[in-house]
């Protein structure tokens, strides 16, 4: 049989030491707060969108707001692979995201886009900042994943940012 850990459980045995997957459980963990922070304010901000732009805002951020929840889900479960709790309250969420919350009242649309744009950066550089952890422990499926998401965000961005130039 199998090592066993203090608990009784199965020792988790994949070639990732006990340190490595504990320090990028904790990045994702960071960069979980983050999506599901940016994810609830462009929610937010699609339900209280208006204006002139309230057509192409309103469903550019169902999509975007759509993705954001799709993607919560790999990563809490990677964090899970790893033998670490996934954060999943409001309280951790405030207490590990880089973003603000969502402001109280609405702000006007380019204000709402230029806060989105400021939320894919900070998501981006989130995840940036798992990756050398996870290329040091050789952890390539935690790799693979923020390649994905560093993909999103920062073309997410640019789209974004490209709303505000005149």
């Amino acid at each position: 049989m199998g090592k066993k850990s203090k608990a009784g459980a199965p020792a988790i045995d994949i070639g990732i030491g006990d340190k490595d997957r504990a320090a990028i459980a904790a990045g994702l963990s960071r960069l979980l707060a983050d999506t599901y922070t940016l994810y609830l304010t462009t929610h937010n901000f699609h339900w209280n969108v208006t204006g002139p732009m309230f057509n192409t805002l309103h469903a550019m951020f169902m999509t975007q707001y759509t993705e954001l929840w799709n993607a919560v889900d790999p990563i809490a479960e990677r964090i899970r692979a790893l033998g670490h709790p996934a954060p999943g309250s409001y309280g951790q969420y405030g207490s590990l995201s880089s973003l603000p919350d969502a402001p109280a009242e609405p702000p006007k649309a380019l204000a709402m886009v230029r806060i989105l744009v400021d939320g894919h950066e900070a998501v981006a550089r989130t995840a940036r900042g798992v990756f050398p952890l996870a290329e040091k422990a050789g952890d390539q499926p935690t790799a693979d994943l923020l390649t994905q998401r560093l993909d999103v965000h920062e073309k997410t961005a640019w789209m974004l940012r490209s709303l505000l130039e005149e």
